[in-house]
């Protein structure tokens, strides 16, 4: 790989969403005494012309106002013409078809970074290594971003936090730099496994708080629920080859707890419909973007049991998608379960 620039001059985004235009917005904010020029891809045109002509995306952001430097297109080649860094925000299982799309526009010496948090279904690939396959790209130019990042809080400036993973910790603090806005500040590690992890599973628990709070149950009920969701996340995690630190951390706990808490949170309101008594087709019309743990829960189901890791909350999450219990039966198989000992190894 050539030597970096210290700052890129190019950033360019994949997917227009309120997660995708929120970061485009972050990159644009950080880079804008730079001359940072931040490209973002939409599929649709209505879309880029709002971006382009009023500086704002209303179908998702509403009336946030979008920097200057900030410019869309339907093109693909003219956003990733000469970008440094390419941020991916589209849907999980749409991903790899989205690469193959694009394999032959991305630089030599880009860096990839996924905004995703999903495991593909049929493989039950993370994304970075959807990523690696099809691009044919080493780790240390695969980085990811995750953490309690509620796009609509982030459009209004509110503080948050994130973190940047990537194999090659210079990698992560260059792209963090890139990225770092002053009421965004994004934390590096080197622990992809476990950032993507956090990432993917608090979607699924997320939607069992969900079912909780339709249903009118306690505190008490959402706060078992998500410590113990933690705790079959962080043995997911090291099964894999994460760091439990990684789960205690801002891609853990704390987006875990932005997730579960949220009204904001597409997985927390997609589990509020079902035990509201919405059918699962249901749920996904009423919604204008994925809930990433209906899509994703049966393969974290699928990669927990090939490695003989017990996740009960995600097991019964998937048992109520599938049909097989109702929402109302969720709690109580929960609390049928053999008495164990608290911890990360109790199943």
């Amino acid at each position: 790989m050539t030597a970096r620039s210290e700052h890129p001059a190019v950033v360019a985004v994949l997917g227009a969403g309120s997660w995708g235009t929120v970061f485009a917005k972050i990159a644009a904010d950080s880079g804008a005494e730079r001359g940072t020029d931040v490209r973002l891809w939409a599929r649709r045109p209505e879309v880029a012309e709002d971006i382009n002509l009023r500086h704002r995306n209303t179908q998702y952001l509403k009336d946030t106002v979008l920097p200057v430097n900030l410019r869309a297109s339907t093109d693909l080649s003219e956003v990733l013409a000469g970008a440094e860094i390419v941020v991916l925000a589209v849907p999980a299982q749409s991903l790899r078809a989205q690469l193959r799309d694009i394999v032959g526009l991305i630089g030599s010496d880009a860096v990839v970074v996924s905004l995703m948090k999903g495991l593909e279904r049929g493989t039950d690939a993370r994304m970075s290594q959807v990523i690696a396959e099809e691009l044919g790209l080493p780790e240390e130019r695969i980085a990811v971003v995750s953490g309690p990042n509620l796009a609509m809080e982030i459009a209004r400036q509110e503080p948050t936090a994130s973190v940047v993973a990537c194999t090659d910790l210079d990698t992560a603090v260059w792209i963090a730099e890139a990225c770092t806005a002053p009421y965004f500040r994004p934390y590096t590690n080197v622990d992809v496994v476990g950032t993507e992890i956090g990432g993917i599973v608090k979607n699924v628990i997320a939607l069992a708080v969900g079912i909780c709070d339709g249903k009118k149950m306690g505190d008490n009920t959402k706060a078992s629920v998500m410590t113990r969701g933690l705790a079959e996340t962080t043995r997911l995690a090291l099964a894999l080859g994460g760091n439990a630190e990684t789960m205690a951390g801002l891609a853990g706990m704390g987006d875990l707890i932005a997730t579960c808490s949220s009204a904001l949170s597409r997985n927390h309101t997609a589990g509020t419909l079902l035990a509201r008594g919405l059918s699962l087709a249901e749920v996904n019309a009423s919604m204008t973007q994925t809930a990433e743990g209906i899509k994703s829960a049966q393969a974290v189901l699928d990669r927990a049991t090939q490695l003989g890791v017990y996740m009960p909350i995600t097991e019964n999450v998937v048992a109520v998608l599938q049909g097989v219990i109702t929402v109302d039966e969720l709690g109580p198989r929960l609390l049928a379960r053999e008495l164990k000992s608290e911890g990360v190894s109790a199943p």
